[in-house]
């Protein structure tokens, strides 16, 4: 029998999905379990490796129950995941050293700092596009490494596999025969090079990784290994492509070409701007990162990342208790005063681009006795749109690229609120995907491509459509607006 279905397993950071796909690029079947958050101490994230992989088999299992097949008409598998996040394993038992460190941990703020102070942040930023900050991969092995000598000697032994999770659940996929990362999440660890593709024995020296414990890293269109008694999967089935959550949701969206851009509003938002094959180096606290062209071969991208994006929602559903679905906020924040000054800045874990700033912390100007939560939550809309639209701007100068439109998608772009005023704010259209899953899409388009399911994208990209918010809002208004927002800003970081 034909294999006639793809399968995506999208890992993401509070929860796992599976969505199998049919020949004309359409959803058949989506499963989704969202797993625990572990809150140790202050600034740290953590989650638990297994339940990350049970998750991701009770997707897959839910998925194919849904559809009504057998794991033997799946002709192939895309990963696509959260990034930075780290992993340890043991390799002779394949069981997990410890809770995973999660990309949004504050924990090596210190370690982070000391490098700086030491010189090496100017060598590793031109190695990797990255910066110093606790968000990335490599500071996170350090400071386990540091305080665990054990540890260290076991990796150094060879006796440990590191990985993010693409690599993890590719590990478990294939029963440990693989071990492997693709080229997109290599590049958010500090510890590859972007000019050469490899992993940097002088950025491991740095960061006093042994090189033994690294998976091997490959193009994000590449084979990396076969399902082995993960059932209901058929053993034999080719995992054939790997991508990072963010760069699967820019190949989602069809951007392959240098200025083609999308914003993802997840947990966090994160902005890439596609820039080919010219690497660019950003004067304004950019990051520099590996995406895909429209064959899953290796293109450069700038990249922003804000920690908080729809976090701040949840965290007024689960923190504050305002409200008791996200989706109440539209309705809220149109009800509030038009004329209301209350500013949010949701730097929970620090800020991101183009700041990173892991030491400061969240703040609200302009509270009132008047102050309900009908304001407090249009605040939190207008917070995700005002972060999103710095880094916009900065991008956009940085790459030297005219950008004529953004595409978004996520699960706040279902806010029509949030969507007109960012438009309103960027003074461009905003074009939100219809196809919610983006991310997942992604991976699965270059699954199909990549192990022949497609022969050619023409066809299966009819479903990418886009609702369209266009700008409304005068000029003069928007330039106020934005100039409140970064004046708040800079009374936060200026703060002792």
């Amino acid at each position: 029998m034909r294999a006639k279905y793809l399968l995506a397993i999208d890992q993401g950071t509070t929860g796992t999905r599976a969505i199998i796909y049919d020949c004309y690029g359409l959803p058949k079947a989506r499963a989704y379990q969202e797993f625990k958050q572990y809150f140790p101490k202050p600034g740290w994230v953590e989650h638990d490796p297994l339940e990350i992989i049970r998750s991701v088999k009770r997707v897959v299992f839910q998925a194919i129950g849904m559809a009504r097949i057998k794991g033997n008409v799946i002709h192939a598998i895309g990963i696509t995941n959260q990034r930075e996040t780290i992993v340890l394993w043991e390799r002779k038992t394949g069981l997990p050293i410890g809770r995973a460190i999660v990309w949004q941990d504050r924990r090596t703020a210190d370690l982070c700092a000391s490098l700086k102070k030491a010189g090496k942040e100017s060598f590793v930023r031109n190695r990797t596009g990255l910066f110093f900050d606790p968000y990335f991969s490599g500071t996170k092995l350090t400071w386990l490494f540091q305080h665990n000598p054990s540890l260290k000697k076991q990796a150094e032994a060879g006796e440990v596999c590191f990985g993010t999770i693409d690599s993890w659940i590719l590990y478990c996929l294939t029963q440990g025969v693989s071990h492997a990362t693709d080229y997109t999440n290599a590049s958010r660890t500090l510890l590859f090079n972007l000019r050469t593709k490899c992993w940097d024995n002088e950025l491991l020296k740095i960061f006093r990784i042994p090189s033994k414990i690294l998976p091997e890293a490959k193009a994000s269109n590449s084979l990396f290994g076969q399902v082995k008694n993960f059932y209901p999967l058929q053993n034999g089935t080719p995992i054939h492509a790997i991508m990072g959550d963010q760069q699967s949701a820019l190949y989602g969206e069809s951007c392959y070409k240098p200025g083609t851009s999308k914003t993802t509003y997840g947990t966090g938002c994160f902005l890439l701007v596609n820039t080919g094959k010219k690497l660019v180096h950003s004067k304004s606290g950019l990051i520099t990162t590996l995406a895909c062209d429209k064959t899953g071969n290796p293109v450069y991208a700038l990249e922003a990342a804000i920690f908080i994006g729809g976090a701040v929602i949840q965290w007024l559903r689960d923190g504050l208790q305002l409200i008791k679905s996200a989706h109440e906020t539209e309705r809220l924040a149109l009800k509030a005063p038009a004329d209301d000054d209350l500013i949010l800045i949701p730097a929970f874990t620090g800020l991101g681009a183009p700041h990173w700033r892991p030491d400061v912390r969240g703040v609200l100007f302009g509270l009132t006795r008047g102050t309900n939560r009908e304001a407090i939550a249009k605040a939190a809309l207008k917070s995700i749109a005002h972060q999103v639209e710095n880094i916009f701007d900065l991008v956009r100068k940085d790459a030297k690229l005219k950008i004529p439109a953004l595409k978004v998608d996520g699960g706040a772009t279902e806010n029509k609120y949030l969507m007109q005023y960012q438009a309103d704010l960027l003074g461009i259209p905003v074009l939100k995907a219809r196809l919610q899953e983006s991310t997942a899409w992604g991976v699965a388009k270059l699954t199909g491509l990549a192990s022949g399911f497609w022969s050619t994208s023409q066809g299966i990209e009819k479903q990418e459509r886009y609702v369209k918010f266009s700008p409304k809002m005068n000029k003069n208004i928007r330039q106020n607006l934005i100039q409140k927002w970064r004046k708040a800003i800079q009374r936060l970081i200026s703060t002792p």
